[in-house]
């Protein structure tokens, strides 16, 4: 079966599942095709899926992953060894990274989740947590369903809970809920942001997790301001591994050159 056949299979999966969907049009394009086959994904409630689904959706995420190219740990180097750190410790344990997080062999990669904690909806959004339930694929929002299910509220601002990576080359997602900001910055934001980095930090030392990439938590459609937020997150990150030695590595993953500039500044001192 070609990679086209198994989308256009997936997409007929989908489809049937909805008698909405009967009179969606089709693209003629793969690239059509596949973006009709994640926006599919994205809208699809937690709900049971065939086993003969999952075979033929994993064996896709799996296929582009590859084609994407994996990052391993051993190809970013810690921040000790690009800049000269003089007041900053653990700087063998921390790391700078600009790329595509998805792209990770990292024992965790942090997801900017909302309080829901089942993913976006909104077809192919570009938010981190879209990119992610996406790559990832369908059973991450099913896990996430159990999960919300058994706790029975909404994920506080702040805390953090686990779940395995799936398709992603991460083993396992940390789901973290930032502080949304909608008018001047107060403390407790700041207090709620360092508790996401802290939470994270936490959950993967209790799950015996060496190495974790954290994304820019907040800073997006939340958005918190960068240069504070990347301040809370390099100082929470630097007081937890003076006292937490089961943390190895920690990658700070930047999206743009702004982000990136920030944290260099930060890191560098």
């Amino acid at each position: 079966m070609t990679r086209e056949e198994r989308v256009d299979c997936l997409i007929a999966y989908l489809k049937k599942e909805n008698s909405g969907y009967d009179t969606l049009q089709e693209p003629y394009d793969y690239e059509g095709k596949r973006r009709l086959l994640r926006s599919l994904m994205n809208v699809r409630f937690p709900m049971e899926i065939s086993e003969e689904y999952v075979v033929m959706q994993d064996a896709l995420l799996r296929e582009e992953a590859e084609e994407k190219g994996i990052v391993e740990l051993e190809d970013i180097s810690p921040i000790g060894e690009l800049y000269p750190c003089t007041t900053i410790k653990n700087v063998e344990k921390m790391s700078l990274w600009r790329g595509d997080i998805t792209r990770l062999s990292v024992d965790a990669i942090v997801n900017a989740a909302n309080s829901a904690l089942l993913g976006c909806f909104i077809p192919c959004h570009s938010c981190i947590d879209n990119m992610i339930h996406s790559l990832a694929g369908v059973q991450l929002r099913l896990e996430c369903n159990e999960i919300m299910c058994e706790q029975g509220h909404e994920e506080p601002t702040g805390s953090a809970k686990i779940t395995p990576g799936y398709n992603l080359p991460c083993r396992y997602i940390l789901h973290t809920v930032g502080p949304v900001i909608s008018g001047p910055l107060r403390r407790k934001d700041c207090e709620l942001l360092s508790g996401c980095y802290r939470s994270c930090l936490e959950l993967a030392a209790e799950n015996h997790l060496e190495s974790i990439a954290f994304c820019c938590i907040s800073t997006g459609v939340f958005h918190f301001p960068q240069e504070i937020a990347a301040e809370i997150a390099v100082k929470t990150v630097c007081r937890f591994l003076e006292g937490n030695s089961s943390v190895k590595q920690v990658i700070f993953n930047v999206f743009t050159d702004k982000d990136k500039e920030i944290y260099k500044e930060l890191l560098k001192k």
